[in-house]
C-alpha cells in the first residue's frame, strides 16, 4: 500500500527504510514468524479500522424520493438511542493508545542518541500527506466531473466524504507531542496520566463556570451547554491521555487482566456518572458550538479511553493466543497493509453504492428506526458498500504499488514547519466546506505539504553543482 503509516500508524520508520518502530521493546507472547512483528497492536487497529468502516456506514442514512437519493442524514440525528452504540464505535482512543505503544521504543530510541524527533514527525506527516494527495486529488475530478454533467449523488454525501479526515490532523497533532509524552513518562510515571486527568477536569470545571460543589451534579449540561472557550484546552489534554497510557503500557508500568478488568469496570462506571450529570450519551458527532464531547472533548470522552485501554488488557492473552492460528494472523496482516488505503477510501465507495441501489431499487432508504423495514435497508446499505468498496479499493491497491514507496522526509526543520502548517490548514479546509469546494482547497494545502515533506536529493545535487561552479569561477580553476 502506501509509503507512509496508516491512521494507525502501522508503518512507521518505512519512509527511512528502518524496521518499523514497536519491532523492539517488551517482548510479545505470539509474533508474526515471518517477520517477528508484535501482531496483537496491530490486531487492535484492524479490529477498530473494521469498527470504523462499518460504523460510519450504518451512520450514513440516504433519503430516497421516487427511488432517487435526494439527502443523506446521520444516524444521530434521528435516532437518540443511538448514542450508546458510540460508545463502542468511538475507537479513536484505542488508535492513539496503540500507535504510541508502538511508537514508544523508537522515541526512546531517538532521545537517548540525541537525535532530532522533528525528522521522524516529517515522516509521518509525509506518509499520510501522499495517500491523502491522491484522494482529494480523485475527489477533486469527481467534483469537477458533477459539475458539468449534473451529478447529484455527490449533492447529498458532500460533507460525509471529507469529514472523517478530522483522525489524521488529531493524530500528527498528538503525535508531535510524544517526545515530551515518553519523557513524562520517565519522571513522573502514571503520575503523568494523573496530570492530565487534572487538567481535563479543570479545564471542563472552568468551562462550567462553575461556583459551588453543588453544581458538579449538573457539571455535564454546564459544559455542554456552553462555548467551547477554555474547553478546548481538552482538544490537547483529552487526546494526549491515551497516548500517555500507552506510553506506560509500553514500558511495562501496568498490565494483566486483572488490571484490565478494573480499567474496564472504572470505565464503565464513569460513563454511568458522566452520562448522569449531563454529558451527552453519543460519542461522536457535533458542532464547533460545543454541544458534544468531542469539540471540544470533554471528561466523558475518558470513559471511553477507559474502558478499550481495561479491554485490551483483559482480553490480551486469550486474542494473543488466537494469534496464533495462521488464517487469521494472516487476515490482520493483509487488513493492517490496507489501513491507510481503507480508511481514506471507504466513505467513497458510497457514491457508486447509490447509484448501484438505486439501480436495483433495493430498500436503501433509511425509513425510521424502530420500523420493521429500518434494519434490512441498513443492512441492504452496508452490502452494497462492501460491493462497492471492493473495485474502489482495488484501483488504489493498483495505483499505491506502482508509485514509489519510500520517499525519505526532508532534514529541514522550516520545511517540516512550513509542511506541517499546510497539512493542519488543507484538511480542516476540506472537512468544513466538504468536497464542493473543499477538495480543491485541500489539495492544494495537503500538496504543498506533500513536496516540503519530502527530501529532494536531485535538487540538493544541483545546488552544490551550482556552488561548486560558482567557487571554480571565483578561484580561476579551470580557466585558460
Amino acid at each position: 500500500m502506501s509509503s507512509g503509516p496508516g491512521p494507525s500508524g502501522a508503518s512507521e520508520g518505512a519512509s527511512e527504510g528502518r524496521p518499523r518502530e514497536g519491532d523492539e521493546g517488551r517482548q510479545p507472547d505470539v509474533t508474526d514468524r515471518t517477520d517477528g512483528r508484535d501482531r496483537y497492536p496491530d490486531a487492535l487497529r484492524a479490529g477498530a479500522l473494521l469498527v470504523v468502516v462499518f460504523g460510519h456506514w450504518i451512520a450514513t442514512l440516504p433519503r430516497l424520493e421516487d427511488g432517487r437519493m435526494v439527502d443523506a442524514e446521520h444516524l444521530l440525528t434521528v435516532w437518540a438511542g443511538a448514542g450508546v452504540l458510540t460508545w463502542f464505535l468511538q475507537v479513536v482512543p484505542l488508535f492513539v493508545f496503540v500507535s504510541a505503544a508502538v511508537s514508544t521504543p523508537g522515541a526512546v530510541r531517538r532521545l537517548e542518541a540525541g537525535e532530532r524527533q522533528s525528522h521522524w514527525w516529517a515522516g509521518r506527516a509525509l506518509g499520510l500527506a501522499r495517500p491523502t494527495v491522491t484522494y482529494l486529488a480523485v475527489l477533486t475530478l469527481l467534483v469537477a466531473i458533477a459539475h458539468f454533467t449534473g451529478g447529484r449523488l455527490l449533492g447529498p454525501l458532500d460533507q460525509s466524504l471529507t469529514v472523517h479526515l478530522w483522525f489524521l490532523v488529531m493524530l500528527l497533532a498528538v503525535q508531535a507531542f510524544l517526545p515530551l509524552s515518553v519523557r513524562a513518562d520517565r519522571r513522573f510515571g502514571l503520575r503523568a496520566v494523573a496530570g492530565l486527568l487534572a487538567i481535563a477536569f479543570v479545564a471542563d470545571v472552568v468551562r462550567a463556570g462553575l461556583s459551588s460543589p453543588a453544581q458538579l451534579r449538573e457539571l455535564g449540561t454546564l459544559v455542554t451547554s456552553t462555548p467551547g472557550g477554555v474547553g478546548w484546552v481538552n482538544g490537547l489534554a483529552v487526546w494526549l491521555l491515551p497516548q500517555q497510557l500507552g506510553v506506560a503500557w509500553k514500558q511495562g508500568r501496568f498490565g494483566g487482566a486483572r488490571t484490565g478488568v478494573g480499567v474496564l469496570t472504572l470505565g464503565l462506571v464513569w460513563l454511568g456518572i458522566a452520562v448522569a450529570v449531563g454529558y451527552p450519551v453519543a460519542m461522536v458527532g457535533g458542532d464547533l458550538a460545543g454541544s458534544s464531547n468531542v469539540l471540544p472533548p470533554t471528561l466523558a470522552l475518558v470513559g471511553v479511553m477507559l474502558v478499550q485501554v481495561g479491554a485490551v488488557l483483559t482480553f490480551e492473552g486469550p486474542a494473543r493466543r488466537t494469534l496464533q492460528h495462521r488464517p487469521i494472523e494472516r487476515a490482520v496482516a493483509v487488513l493492517g497493509s490496507l489501513s491507510m488505503g481503507l480508511y481514506l477510501w471507504h466513505k467513497l465507495a458510497e457514491l457508486p453504492a447509490a447509484w448501484l441501489g438505486e439501480r436495483l431499487g433495493a430498500p436503501i432508504d433509511a425509513g425510521v428506526p424502530g420500523e420493521p423495514g429500518f434494519w434490512i435497508g441498513r443492512l441492504w446499505w452496508i452490502g452494497l458498500c462492501l460491493v462497492m468498496v471492493l473495485p474502489v479499493m482495488a484501483a488504489v491497491v493498483a495505483f499505491e504499488t506502482r508509485r514509489r514507496r519510500d520517499v525519505p522526509q526532508t532534514t529541514s526543520t522550516l520545511a517540516t514547519l512550513i509542511g506541517g502548517a499546510g497539512l493542519f490548514l488543507g484538511i480542516p479546509a476540506a472537512m468544513a466546506f466538504g468536497a464542493q469546494p473543499g477538495a480543491l482547497v485541500g489539495l492544494v494545502g495537503v500538496g504543498a505539504a506533500s513536496l516540503l515533506l519530502r527530501d529532494h536529493p536531485r535538487a540538493h545535487a544541483r545546488a552544490r553543482d551550482r556552488v561548486g561552479r560558482s567557487h571554480d569561477r571565483g578561484t580561476g580553476v579551470g580557466q585558460r
